[in-house]
């Protein structure tokens, strides 16, 4: 699993994390058969940055199109953010390859 996060938003470091938290529960929930493999296998998981929303939505289009589960991320609006603020986006969790494929070139939080 992958969880990419804007880094033009300025968020703090506990909003970052909640919003990663996030990512990872949505993803996990989202896809039976590969998490229980990837839970066995000790729930793998990276954080990088993406530079804004543009290269974020770039990057969900990119998953999709290749058939990785992802799970953007938008803020509720109750403390940092505006309302419905493209936050992060999880991927996964699916091979280290297919993933790597999607964020390796990233830099890691």
């Amino acid at each position: 699993m992958a969880i990419a996060v804007r880094k033009d938003l300025g968020m703090g470091k506990g909003k970052i994390a909640a919003q990663v938290a996030h990512a990872a529960v949505e993803c996990s929930m989202k896809v039976s058969e590969k998490r229980t493999r990837w839970i066995s296998e000790g729930q793998k998981k990276i954080v990088v940055w993406v530079k804004d929303e543009k290269e974020l939505q770039e990057l969900i289009n990119k998953a999709r199109s290749i058939g990785v589960s992802c799970c953007p991320i938008r803020d509720a609006g109750l403390t940092q953010l505006e309302p419905d603020t493209l936050t992060c986006s999880g991927f996964g969790p699916d091979e280290e390859s297919v993933i790597d494929s999607l964020t390796g070139k990233f830099k890691l939080v």
